[in-house]
C-alpha cells in the first residue's frame, strides 16, 4: 500500500478486488472524500463485495483492461489517484475445486476466471488442433515438451473427454519424458491453459495502456506478478514509458527538451520484492513483484 501513496481525499482503482484484502487496506487510509472504484471478473468476488457497506466503494463486474472506459464513463478519466493490480489467479480460486484452477484437487476443467462468460479449458482442449495446444502450452507455460503433451492430450480426448483437472494432470503428467522433482509436471501446462483461456497477457497490455490517461499527474501505478510473463509485460511497458522518445547519440538536448518530445510519461519509483517474513506467511508470494511507477505531466 506504501507503493500508492494514498492521500486521504485521493481516488483509486483497485483492478483485481478479489477477496477484497488490498481495497479494505486502501479504504481505511482514505479520509471521507476519497473514493476507491473495484474491478472483477469473477461473480464471487462481485458478491463478495457487497459485504463493503461504504458510500467511498464501488463495485464493477468487467475486465480490468477496461479501467480506463470505467473511469471516462464516471467522468474520472485523468484523475484517478492511483492503480493497483494484482495480476494471475488468486488464492480463493485456486483453493475452490469448483473453479477448475488447480491441478492439486479434483473439480471440473474450467479455469475461467468469469464462468458465465466465454468456453471452459475442458471445451476448449476438446476442439482445438493439436498445433494450437502445443503453442499455447509452449508459449504461456514456457514447457520443452509442449507438443508431447498436446499430443497425449488430442489422444485423450478421441478416446473420452476430458472433463475434470485430475484427469488433465493425469495426461500431462504421463506425457512427460523427465520429471522436475520440485515441481509437478502439470505445473506449467496448467497456466498456459489458464493464460489462453482468460486472455490474461492481452488483459495486462490493455489495462497497462490504459493507466496512462486514467492516471492524474502524479498518480501511482503499482503492479503485483507472479510469474516471467506477466513481470517482462509490465517491466518493458514501464521502461518505454519513463525512458521516453530515442535521440539519436551525439544530439545534445536538455532534460526539459526531452520532456517537450512527449513519450516520458511514467517516472520509476522502484521494484520490490517479498520478504522472508512475507513469505512464510503466504508461501504462494515467493514468486511475486511489485513494481511502482508515477504518471509524469508529461
Amino acid at each position: 500500500m506504501n507503493g500508492l501513496n494514498i492521500r486521504q481525499d485521493g481516488i483509486y482503482i483497485d483492478g483485481t478486488f478479489g477477496r477484497g484484502g488490498h481495497s479494505r487496506l486502501i479504504l481505511s487510509q482514505l479520509g471521507p472524500e476519497g473514493r476507491l472504484l473495484a474491478i472483477d471478473r469473477d461473480p464471487q468476488a462481485i458478491e463478495a463485495a457487497q459485504a463493503i457497506d461504504d458510500p467511498r466503494f464501488s463495485i464493477i463486474h468487467g475486465p480490468f483492461s477496461e479501467l480506463a472506459e470505467y473511469a471516462r464513463e464516471r467522468d474520472l478519466l485523468g484523475k484517478i489517484d492511483g492503480i493497483l493490480l494484482d495480476l494471475g489467479v488468486s488464492s480463493p480460486q485456486l483453493d475452490d475445486a469448483e473453479r477448475g484452477f488447480s491441478f492439486m484437487r479434483d473439480g471440473p476443467l474450467d479455469m475461467r476466471m468469469d464462468p458465465t462468460r466465454g468456453q471452459s479449458a475442458a471445451e476448449w482442449l476438446l476442439n482445438a488442433e493439436e498445433a494450437d495446444i502445443a503453442w499455447v502450452i509452449k508459449t504461456f507455460g514456457e514447457e520443452k515438451f509442449g507438443k508431447r503433451i498436446a499430443r497425449a492430450i488430442i489422444e485423450r480426448n478421441r478416446e473420452q473427454p476430458m472433463t475434470r483437472t485430475k484427469e488433465l494432470a493425469t495426461v500431462v503428467a504421463a506425457a512427460m519424458p523427465v520429471k522436475d522433482k520440485f515441481k509437478h509436471p502439470a505445473t506449467r501446462t496448467f497456466q498456459a491453459i489458464r493464460i489462453w483461456i482468460n486472455s490474461e497477457l492481452e488483459e495486462i497490455e490493455k489495462a497497462l495502456k490504459g493507466s496512462i490517461e486514467t492516471l492524474a499527474t502524479g498518480g501511482r501505478l503499482s503492479i503485483i506478478s507472479f510469474h516471467s510473463l506477466e513481470d517482462r509485460i509490465v517491466k518493458r511497458f514501464m521502461r518505454e514509458n519513463t525512458r521516453g522518445p530515442q535521440v539519436p547519440a551525439g544530439i545534445p538536448m536538455t532534460e526539459a527538451q526531452l520532456n517537450k518530445l512527449g513519450g516520458r510519461y511514467l517516472k520509476s519509483i522502484g521494484k520490490m520484492m517479498p520478504g522472508d517474513e512475507e513469505v512464510a506467511e503466504n508461501p504462494r508470494a515467493r514468486s511475486s513483484v511489485l513494481r511502482i511507477a508515477e504518471r509524469t505531466n508529461a
